[in-house]
């Protein structure tokens, strides 16, 4: 099926219910819808395999009752038939095959089997046709009903049902036509209960009982399905935020009651990584809007792995410019260390690494520790994350600061002082005053770096 014509399907169940109100997924929607759909393909035929497997072990161990004389034991046959049916439809399904014409004939022959299986033990036991109806085998058919519901669309259940219901009355019409000299019906209970007699109001029950779950079974189901579209929207807007908001957050917001709000800042000992290429206003005017755009792309993502793999969070995309945090909004015990590692390690990936037109870019990293407030801030309906503070500052300002020194990472006295000893091979750069300060600061970097 494609994708338009699954969105056509997803429509028809939209979460209002009403015609103005019908929605167009888009594909990357309707592809994990259908993925889903898939997989539960595979997981309903593995099913049918279980159920021919049980009865087919179930025939083994049970005693047989009919003559040996007996030539045609059709009951093995008609098994064989529906393992070798719930073989290829797992097949199909493992391959991803099975159209929706499939699908429907498949609920069809799943009945026509049973009825099939149900049929011939008159035969086999050389019975009344009546023998048949009073079989148990007759609950299979609720456990067909049931795993259609595994496809999240009521109209197999339905299919599957209404075949069930056609085909009881079909055999109940086999038993009392059979015989127009008899047939075999009563309306005593007793006599019902103890012999192949026929009571109508026995086999209306069954039928009755087939088309309430049946329906309940696909007016549940039509419910479900709305809110497993629910839940596929509501999931890739997560993954969509997290893409412009760091993951921690998108997951509080989609969590929290108030969903993505302004304000209610929240207020951490955090290390804040501040990163910068180096003259980058004289490399951007060599490039095409299209260049800069995949060259800051491809570099955004390398200095990425460093500081996600060590528990930052970067929170600001800043021109040419990184803002991460550590510790905040995503907790690290040891953030002053590991941002440390982070920023070693921005540094060896640049090594003779070049990006869009053959670009080498030359990074600054300062480093600063302290307490900062970090929200969702903006107006109206517009927010996002950033963390705020003289802190975050003071990091942007010792970035700066590398093209004085002729370093590639500074470090403040305040980071400093929250790693044990001997973490990394410090190398002091002296006292340097800081605009917005009102004392000198000590300042670091990294030998070798």
């Amino acid at each position: 099926m494609n994708n338009k014509a699954l969105s056509e399907r997803v429509s028809d169940w939209s979460l209002s219910g009403s015609p103005q109100h019908k929605i167009r997924l888009p594909d990357r929607l309707l592809e994990t819808i259908r993925d889903q759909q898939e997989r539960s393909e595979i997981l309903i035929s593995s099913i049918q395999i279980m159920i021919v497997s049980i009865l087919g072990l179930l025939y083994l161990v049970s005693p047989k009752t009919f003559n040996d004389d007996v030539n045609f034991t059709p009951v093995p046959w008609v098994l064989a038939a529906y393992l070798l049916f719930s073989l290829l439809r797992f097949r199909l399904a493992i391959k991803r095959k099975l159209q929706d014409w499939m699908l429907y004939l498949s609920a069809v022959i799943d009945i026509v089997l049973l009825m099939g299986l149900i049929w011939s033990f008159h035969l086999q036991y050389e019975q009344p046709a009546s023998f048949y109806l009073k079989v148990p085998t007759l609950l299979y058919v609720f456990i067909f009903i049931g795993i259609r519901a595994l496809h999240f669309d009521p109209r197999f259940v339905l299919a599957t049902g209404s075949s069930a219901v056609i085909g009881w009355i079909i055999m109940v019409i086999y038993v009392v036509s059979i015989d127009p000299a008899d047939t075999m019906i009563t309306r005593d209970y007793v006599e019902y209960m103890t012999s192949n007699s026929i009571l109508i109001g026995a086999e209306f029950d069954k039928i009755i009982s087939i088309i309430m779950v049946t329906g309940v079974l696909a007016l549940a189901l039509t419910r479900a399905r709305n809110l497993l579209i629910e839940s596929v929207i509501e999931g890739s807007h997560a993954r969509d935020l997290s893409r412009f908001v760091p993951n921690e957050i998108a997951q509080r917001v989609k969590s929290s009651e108030e969903g993505a709000t302004r304000g209610k800042g929240e207020v951490n000992m955090t290390t804040i990584l501040f990163t910068d290429i180096e003259g980058f206003t004289a490399i951007s005017e060599r490039l095409s809007p299209v260049e800069l755009i995949d060259a800051l792309n491809d570099y955004f993502t390398t200095i990425a792995r460093p500081i996600e793999k060590y528990g930052g969070v970067i929170t600001q995309f800043q021109g040419d410019a990184v803002l991460a945090t550590f510790n905040a909004p995503k907790p690290d015990p040891n953030h002053a260390c590991n941002a440390l590692k982070a920023a070693i390690d921005i540094q060896e990936i640049l090594k003779g690494k070049t990006f869009g037109q053959d670009l080498a870019f030359n990074t600054r990293v300062g480093i600063n520790s302290g307490m900062v407030v970090g929200g969702l801030v903006g107006s109206g309906d517009r927010v996002n994350y950033t963390v705020h503070g003289n802190n975050v500052n003071l990091a942007a300002r010792l970035e700066a600061l590398n093209k004085d020194y002729g370093t590639r990472i500074i470090v403040s006295d305040n980071t400093i002082e929250l790693l044990s000893d001997n973490d990394f091979p410090l190398k002091a750069l002296g006292e340097v005053s800081v605009r917005g300060l009102a004392k000198p600061i000590s300042i670091y970097t990294i030998a070798d770096h």
